[in-house]
């Protein structure tokens, strides 16, 4: 197997995988969407809502605000020494009292942790007119993003990376440089290349002449991904972290079959 990254920021990772089959990359893909734990809103305490909004709604909107946190300073509810009960290891308190008339940001939730926080501050929740009052006590656990959208920590996806054989000279290179949707394709004299931007829509290849001369096609033993953080968690991390949820699941996986025996 080997990695190369294309691109890669805090919130987006793009690599290409060589040496590896398509059942293999979609495992990682659901991996990184499905078994990366992500701390987010799981109950809400209802004091006083004077908003439109009903109080589900709310705890709806609530619970899809992204929070940063340290993935090393809280556990598993069901892992954690409390057994689920409730302690600072397993969850954090998120405070909010507002009245009107305002908008209620994501900001406006107070942590009792200093290492959580609203990834983004501006997220509007509500708006509350005049006499109305939001005043409510939430609390944040870690979960996978299999049983709730809510602990989702990605999108991911992946596509065959692009190859393409030039069977003759062609005489149109300038109209293939334009008619390219991705920009991926460079033209000097009759040779053409084409980047890893291709998608292989094959429009370079209806529109190429002589027609045959250009072959484009997707690699299935290498593969792009495409990794954008929805939580906050960083894409880097949360790559890592579903590598090794595949690991240890590959381990139960071995302990089962040996107590078959």
């Amino acid at each position: 197997m080997k990695i190369s990254i294309i691109s890669k920021t805090d919130r987006e990772i793009r690599f290409i995988v060589e040496g590896v089959r398509p059942a293999f990359a979609n495992a990682l893909r659901r991996a990184t969407m499905g078994e990366v734990p992500v701390l987010a809103i799981s109950a809400v305490d209802f004091t006083s809502n004077d908003s439109v909004m009903y109080d589900e709604v709310l705890a709806h909107r609530l619970a899809l605000v992204p929070l940063v946190f340290d993935p090393k300073n809280y556990n598993m509810p069901n892992e954690c020494k409390c057994e689920g009960k409730g302690c600072g290891q397993c969850q954090v308190v998120l405070a909010l009292d507002k009245k009107g008339p305002a908008t209620v940001y994501s900001k406006d939730l107070k942590s009792s942790a200093d290492d959580v926080k609203p990834l983004l501050p501006d997220i509007p929740i509500v708006d509350l007119a005049e006499g109305q009052r939001l005043k409510i006590e939430a609390i944040a656990k870690l979960g996978i993003g299999k049983i709730h959208a809510k602990w989702q920590a990605a999108v991911a996806g992946y596509r065959y990376a692009p190859t393409f054989e030039l069977k003759g000279k062609i005489s149109n290179t300038d109209e293939l440089v334009k008619i390219c949707p991705k920009n991926a394709i460079t033209a000097e004299d009759s040779k053409v290349s084409i980047s890893q931007e291709c998608d292989t829509c094959q429009e370079c290849v209806r529109a190429a002449k002589p027609a045959g001369n250009l072959v484009v096609k997707g690699d299935p033993t290498k593969l792009i991904f495409t990794v954008e953080s929805v939580s906050g968690l960083h894409a880097a991390d949360i790559v890592s972290a579903a590598a090794d949820a595949l690991r240890d699941k590959a381990k139960e996986f071995g302990k089962q079959v040996k107590a078959l025996k």
